[in-house]
């Protein structure tokens, strides 16, 4: 993300509000699937179950770490995984559907005094208390409609992927590749969820193997019809998503898709 007034849209793009969910608060759609079911060789690092996220706490509603999306963003995700599975990549998403009481979770958070424990790590050069006004958090996010993802490629055979430990020393999303948090990800210049002009794809700063890196991630989920939020090198929606107006507050588990 982009610092100061530069970034219009930011992590959480504010979209217009549109249709209320009419079902059970707690159930999705039946066209809700889990990704893993639709293709299980996609990897997981689910960061709102955690406590490395940029809040610094597992974030209300995320109680499971699983990928619930739309059946058609799945399906199509699977045909990308197959062609970057061709390149020697396979795609590791971080985030998918994200239910409304998360988003107002962030909301409440980012009004809050204090509580920026994650800052050298995730928003270096902003303060805590312009994140919301500046439209780095808004109260509306487009993956509460199902079909957006933030995503990575990772090199195969895939390095393993260490967890973050609480309390450890925090380093700044932009830093090299070598001295922040070793993500098992090819190198994108900035690690997910950076709030910094440097996480724009075609951010200019970025050095060239960087930005094939972006540019290949983009290109394989553009075959999959999905389009690239410019600010966010790991942010994509499908093109041609079921519910363009319409934003879901099921909790990311299981049982929200079966109901019991």
């Amino acid at each position: 993300m982009m610092v100061g007034a530069l970034l219009g849209g930011a992590m959480l793009s504010g979209v217009p509000a549109g249709a209320a969910d009419t079902r059970g608060p707690d159930r999705a759609p039946e066209s809700f699937v889990a990704l893993s079911d639709v293709d299980p060789t996609i990897r997981h690092d689910i960061r709102y179950v955690t406590a490395h996220n940029f809040v610094g706490r597992p974030v209300r509603g995320y109680q499971e770490p699983l990928c619930l999306l739309t059946r058609e963003t799945a399906e199509a995700l699977r045909e990308v995984q197959r062609a970057a599975l061709a390149r020697g990549y396979t795609l590791k998403v971080y985030d998918c559907f994200r239910p409304q009481r998360s988003v107002d979770d962030f909301v409440r958070w980012a009004q809050q005094d204090g509580n920026d424990r994650m800052r050298e790590e995730f928003y270096p050069r902003i303060d805590k208390s312009r994140l919301f006004p500046e439209g780095y958090i808004a109260e509306r996010s487009g993956h509460s409609r199902g079909s957006t993802v933030d995503l990575t490629l990772v090199d195969l055979p895939a390095p393993p992927q260490r967890p973050y430990r609480p309390g450890e020393p925090l380093t700044a999303c932009f830093a090299p590749e070598g001295e922040r948090f070793p993500d098992n990800s090819v190198d994108m210049g900035t690690g997910y969820d950076c709030f910094d002009e440097l996480a724009a794809t075609e951010a200019p700063e970025v050095d060239e193997h960087v930005r094939e890196n972006r540019y290949l991630l983009r290109e394989l989920m553009a075959g999959g019809g999905f389009s690239n939020y410019p600010l966010e090198w790991w942010h994509f929606t499908l093109d041609d998503e079921p519910y363009p107006d319409t934003y879901f507050d099921f909790p990311v588990a299981r049982r929200a898709l079966t109901g019991s």
